[in-house]
């Protein structure tokens, strides 16, 4: 049984979370024609666009309700109501999200009333979608964020089957994705590419790899989203033949949308890995009744071959990993099918899914936890965002910059971690990090295969 250590501190030393206002606007940007409205301060706003720059490195469109010191004693209504009629009227969006801040939820803020008063003041608007999420950054963090905001979406966005008369599996290659906020623009683009394989259409929600992936447009400026998923799309989610749930923080998202559907779930904890693909890759199968493509099945032997050449420097190897849940329980599923030990892992915040790794311990902090824990038990690397690199230096260790955010290095939000491949170079980037740091010799070819039986030796070659 993991043992989880709950914080106890009362300040965070170098912290590793990134709030739920921001996760709920990751969210939202997985839209088109989408933009947040975050209700709070001006500074609120600003702090999460720089996060979102320094990552992505591309313009990013949130808005504020801006309360200042006379609405934050008096009440922000007027701020909220006025704030989605300025949006609606200038910038004409498909969906504006309205999001709340640790100062708009102290003051006692109700977003959903809110909502309601703007659609009886100005009814004219009523074709853009408006969803209202409570996500105060003094709890949580920005997986959660992400998680309700989806949730509210789904709530808001998709109708009931009974009323809007859908018939699942109607569109017989539809399939609907709940994508986690572990997922990346590139992992998202892999599970295209995967999913078209087996002659699926799928429809992600939120999809950030057609908004946030990195592409030039013709336009010079948007004050909304370009690229995402559609909001008209939400009303076809009925009608797909089966849902993918990506993520343990997505099941309440996927338990709405089948109980608003019909349309059953498959679940999936993570992909990374050997197992966690192979479990994706038969539920495909099953969905389109379709036998696995040779070129899936190759690309799983390369990641067969890319865990024989990597187990020597990644066996036994002592970790130290700070994550949001779902990404902390992708990697240490990852880890342990390698051999490797998580020696530290830290969460910042508590999940029901942390309850289930393979893991000793896990401790719900900051990155000060981190680096006194994988200290005390001689960690040899850590896997983390960038705010990660001075733990890493600190305790000498190499890193591999994982999550969110990343803004030391370029092209760090399109890496692929999931699916065979990206598995594949997973193990390859890890394994080199060892190798280059420690300046150890990679094992030769004769030492690796000589004691293997000839017919395992072919099978296992390039």
């Amino acid at each position: 049984m993991v043992e989880i250590i709950k914080r106890k501190k009362a300040l965070s030393v170098n912290p590793l979370k990134a709030s739920q206002p921001i996760g709920g606007s990751l969210a939202t940007l997985g839209f088109n024609h989408a933009i947040p409205m975050l209700h709070g301060s001006q500074g609120c706003t600003a702090f999460a666009k720089v996060f979102f720059v320094r990552h992505f490195r591309e313009p990013i469109p949130l808005q504020t309700t801006a309360m200042d010191q006379g609405s934050s004693v008096m009440g922000a209504d007027e701020n909220v109501v006025e704030g989605l009629k300025n949006i609606a009227e200038k910038s004409k969006p498909a969906l504006i999200t309205v999001l709340t801040t640790g100062l708009a939820e102290t003051q006692g803020a109700d977003v959903q009333r809110n909502v309601l008063e703007f659609r009886e003041k100005y009814p004219e608007y009523a074709d853009v979608a408006v969803v209202a999420v409570n996500t105060p950054d003094f709890t949580g963090c920005a997986e959660t964020g992400y998680a309700a905001t989806v949730t509210e979406i789904i709530r808001v966005t998709v109708p009931d089957a009974e009323q809007a008369g859908t018939t699942p599996g109607s569109r017989k290659h539809q399939v609907n994705v709940l994508c986690s906020a572990m997922l990346t623009p590139g992992d998202i683009e892999a599970l295209t590419y995967l999913l078209e394989q087996f002659e699926l259409r799928p429809v992600f929600v939120p999809n950030i790899a057609d908004s946030l992936d990195g592409a030039l447009t013709e336009d010079e400026f948007s004050p909304v989203t370009i690229g995402g998923t559609p909001v008209s799309e939400m009303a076809t989610l009925g009608e797909a033949k089966a849902t993918l749930v990506i993520g343990p923080s997505m099941h309440k998202a996927g338990e709405l949308l089948a109980q608003k559907t019909g349309v059953p779930s498959y679940e999936f904890e993570h992909l990374y890995g050997l197992a966690a693909n192979d479990a994706l890759v038969h539920a495909l199968a099953n969905i389109s009744v379709r036998e696995v493509p040779e070129r899936i099945e190759r690309q799983r032997m390369q990641l067969q071959d890319a865990m024989l050449d990597t187990h020597f420097m990644l066996g036994q190897l002592r970790v130290a990993l700070a994550a949001d849940p779902d990404q902390l329980n992708a990697f240490a599923y990852f880890l342990k099918e390698m051999g490797s030990e998580v020696v530290a892992a830290v969460s910042p915040s508590p999940a029901a899914s942390l309850a289930g790794l393979p893991v000793a311990q896990v401790k719900i902090g900051d990155l000060e936890d981190l680096e006194l824990i994988a200290k005390e038990h001689k960690a040899q690397l850590v896997i983390g965002n960038s705010h990660a690199t001075a733990t890493a230096e600190r305790l000498g260790v190499p890193i591999l910059r994982a999550g969110f955010p990343q803004f030391d290095i370029i092209g760090g939000y399109q890496k692929t971690w999931i699916g065979y491949r990206g598995s594949r170079q997973t193990l390859f980037d890890l394994a080199n990090l060892v190798i280059n740091f420690t300046h150890e010799e990679i094992p030769e070819y004769h030492s690796v295969y000589a004691q293997k039986p000839l017919n395992e030796q072919t099978q296992s070659c390039h």
